[in-house]
């Protein structure tokens, strides 16, 4: 954001679905509330120059959209509505707050109820409608695959890869056949290797390997699929994955960010194949100290492919293939957890649903994702990896902090954010302790352990997750508050992340030819920026495609009793979540018929004025699922 001489402020707005805008002031003032007729047809994550109009409503600063500089986005998906003889784009997303006006011989023979993506293309009046045409017919509104497609393209992605691009990727068969598989590489066929992935994984961009050395310290390697082998920069691969910026994982598919044949075979790290990868190998003792670490290409071959149930299963019985590497590696993970918890690392575990889904698409199961100690291996030794990359580039850089490379930083959270969630988990009977808003991690783990096992664990975990600044990429280092690391980057999964692309190159460039100058600084911090723009974006679509599935299944439940937890209080509403699938809904104030109820802020509760009766956040309930609405993603309920 930057102040203009003429007291107009430049900057990105953010729109909500009633048509209210937010401009973030400087210095944490609070943000200018911009009514609907003031909008002058921004849309959410413009980039605007606004102007205070010097007045307030209901105590907000109010101002208005001058210009508007850059559009976020022109296009979007939604459903055709027929009008006489022409149609409006009813868009799925909430936050475009004017159907689009498509004319007949702009809706390229789309029919009423077709799933499709509109082009804006003209907006003369910001009150009335902006002018559209169809750019893609995905669809049948309400089918599966139209529903998950409509997801990826809203969110700004691309399904499919431009045919020059798979070419690009096949001519990579036959020259990997020829190359000399050893040129330049460290030869790990003979260790002991194996991946850890899901059951339904498709491609295994990590492998662990373990050796125990004379001394008694053990060697692991830290084994990373080298992508940049493969994806060379300023060729057609390198510009789509730049593009696509990461991978989309969405309840049913992978939007991967590279083709197939790359991203599921040769850069894939399958049992009894040799694939070359970039690996980081440490020498580690057995109290989990790093002696010794070597950073380099490599060529592999992993002897087995886990998923995490078996590895689980192994270590649980005692027995099994490459049981004793398995319980080594776990003890160790283990301490490496508590080194980071005793650091003031903040332990973010929050529930995960996942889905079962018939051949059309159709859930018929919901269940919560479980956290193996399997899980938390993996983590834990791609967490060392990462950290000790962005550890020896630091360090090699010297004084020179600015040389290029890309870390991934995790700023102290916003102060009054803290205030917030110190007085929202009061409300729950606990404590946040804080100096105005100023707190460390040791004191949000403390927290977040006193709340362990209690009903509303899960929904104090999310509200701090939100209170939480984004984890983000950057070429400048200021550390990562949440997992209490000094350094930090993203090595460990090229196949799926730009950013992680981008690290390999710096670090094979700085290991071969020493330190990296900042002539490229602009360049990579555009790449980070736009990385982390893309990550968001991704992280939306997942979102949406859980809750479209959240809903479509519950959908086949109305009339049903549940119980649940309150999870939010607002003036029109009671947000409420049910316990085994998670999907929210809500209790609205109209529909409470037996008392005239109002939002008590501070109790952060739902109040009767006549009974006193109290729904308070947190409180464990009973409610009946009276309307489903998987178009707009909601759920209706009622107290029982």
């Amino acid at each position: 954001m930057k102040q203009e001489e003429n007291n107009m402020l430049e900057g990105t707005i953010h729109v909500t679905g009633k048509g209210v805008g937010y401009f973030p002031m400087p210095n944490g003032d609070e943000d200018l509330e911009i009514q609907p007729e003031n909008l002058n047809a921004a849309l959410n994550r413009d980039r605007v120059k606004v102007e205070s109009l010097h007045k307030e409503i209901l105590g907000r600063k109010q101002a208005k959209v001058a210009d508007i500089i850059e559009r976020h986005k022109t296009e979007f998906v939604g459903t055709l509505e027929k009008e006489d003889e022409n149609f409006f784009l009813v868009p799925d997303d909430k936050r475009m707050y004017r159907d689009i006006f498509v004319p007949f011989d702009s809706a390229q023979g789309a029919s009423e109820g077709d799933k499709v993506q509109v082009k804006i293309t003209e907006w003369p009046v910001p009150s009335k409608s902006p002018k559209g045409k169809v750019i893609r017919v995905i669809g049948q509104a309400g089918e599966h695959n139209a529903e998950m497609l409509g997801i990826v393209y809203e969110s700004g992605f691309e399904v499919d890869f431009p045919a020059e691009v798979e070419k690009e990727a096949q001519t990579w068969k036959e020259k990997y056949k020829k190359e000399d598989k050893l040129k330049n590489r460290k030869d790990f066929r003979g260790a002991t290797t194996f991946t850890i992935d899901p059951a339904d994984a498709k491609d295994f961009d990590d492998a662990l390997s373990f050796k125990i050395l004379p001394s008694g310290d053990y060697e692991i390697g830290i084994h990373i699929a080298d992508v940049s082998h493969f994806v060379v920069e300023k060729t057609g691969l390198d510009r789509e994955a730049e593009k696509r910026g990461t991978s989309i994982y969405l309840v049913d598919r992978t939007i991967p960010m590279l083709p197939e044949v790359l991203s599921n075979d040769l850069c894939s790290l399958n049992p009894n194949e040799p694939k070359y990868a970039f690996s980081a190998v440490f020498v580690i003792d057995k109290e989990a100290g790093v002696k010794e670490r070597w950073f380099g290409k490599t060529l592999i071959e992993s002897d087995k492919r886990f998923t995490y149930e078996e590895a689980q299963e192994i270590m649980d019985k005692g027995q099994g293939v490459f049981v004793e590497e398995l319980k080594t590696l776990n003890t160790l993970a283990k301490k490496f957890r508590e080194e980071r918890f005793r650091k003031g690392a903040i332990d973010f575990e929050t529930e995960e649903v996942k889905f079962e889904l018939d051949d059309l698409g159709k859930p018929i199961r919901v269940y919560r994702k479980e956290r193996k100690d399997t899980h938390k291996l993996i983590e834990e030794f791609m967490l060392l990896a990462n950290r000790e990359v962005a550890t020896h580039m630091y360090a090699a850089n010297g004084k020179n902090s600015r040389a290029a490379f890309v870390y991934r930083i995790h700023d102290a959270p916003d102060r009054e954010k803290i205030v917030n969630l110190a007085t929202f988990v009061r409300a729950l009977g606990f404590e946040l302790k804080n100096k105005d808003g100023e707190t460390t991690g040791e004191e949000i783990a403390r927290m977040l352990r006193s709340v362990g096992g209690t009903p509303t664990e899960m929904l104090i975990k999310t509200a701090a997750v939100r209170a939480m600044s984004k984890a983000i990429y950057s070429t400048t280092n200021i550390g990562h508050f949440g997992l209490a690391f000094e350094y930090y980057t993203h090595f460990t999964s090229p196949i799926r992340r730009y950013p992680d692309l981008m690290v390999h190159r710096l670090l094979l460039r700085f290991l071969v030819k020493g330190q990296i100058e900042q002539d490229e600084i602009i360049k990579y911090q555009r790449l980070c920026d736009d990385s982390s723009e893309r990550e968001l974006e991704a992280a939306e679509a997942e979102r949406a495609s859980i809750k479209y599935k959240q809903v479509e299944y519950m959908q086949e439940h109305i009339g049903e009793e549940f119980g649940a937890i309150i999870s939010g209080v607002s003036e029109w509403g009671i947000y409420v979540e049910e316990i085994n699938t998670k999907a929210e809904g809500m209790v609205k104030l109209r529909d409470m018929k037996d008392d005239f109820y109002e939002l008590n802020e501070k109790l952060y509760a739902i109040v009767g004025k006549n009974t006193g009766k109290k729904y308070s956040l947190g409180d464990k309930i009973h409610v009946k699922l009276v309307a489903s609405d998987p178009e707009r993603k909601t759920l209706d309920f009622q107290f029982i």
